[in-house]
């Protein structure tokens, strides 16, 4: 296999964080909405966000109250760098030159991968989220 079946845009399906113990959790719902785009020349970019984030009341895009900007920030993750894909190992490699969280720029994110079917499962190595050490899933299908 080679990068050129992660080439195009995915939608996201499902967003699950297990906990240590196995549990599973959905911090942002059943129905997270995002969307994750591979190029041929190895770009990629990633978005995700609760659906349900609410809106500022001033509708001014730089004067959210604290409460609003924390809940904004909460709800949405973005990326993009470049990818490199490992057969062997099963994992594509983000190297994040942009993030919505600043720790990840100039990070290698590593993702485990397995396609099944139009869909692509990433599954995150053990990291750091609420004070806990978990992993995340995340389920995209072709968008195409």
């Amino acid at each position: 296999m080679t990068g050129e079946q992660f080439v195009g845009t995915w939608k996201l399906l499902e967003f699950e964080v297990h906990l240590p113990h196995g549990e599973a959790r959905y911090p942002w719902g059943k129905n997270p909405v995002g969307l994750l785009m591979y190029d041929a020349a190895g770009n990629m970019c990633g978005m995700l966000m609760r659906a349900d984030r609410p809106a500022f009341a001033q509708g001014d895009l730089l004067r959210g109250n604290p409460e609003e900007v924390k809940s904004a920030f909460e709800g949405f993750q973005a990326y993009f760098g470049t990818y490199e894909v490992n057969d062997r190992e099963r994992m594509v490699i983000h190297h994040v030159i942009g993030c919505s969280f600043p720790n990840w720029v100039g990070t290698d994110q590593i993702r485990f991968f397995e396609f099944s079917g139009k869909n692509l499962t990433l599954s995150t190595p053990p990291l750091s989220a609420a004070g806990m050490t978990v992993t995340m899933r995340l389920v995209w299908a072709c968008a195409v």
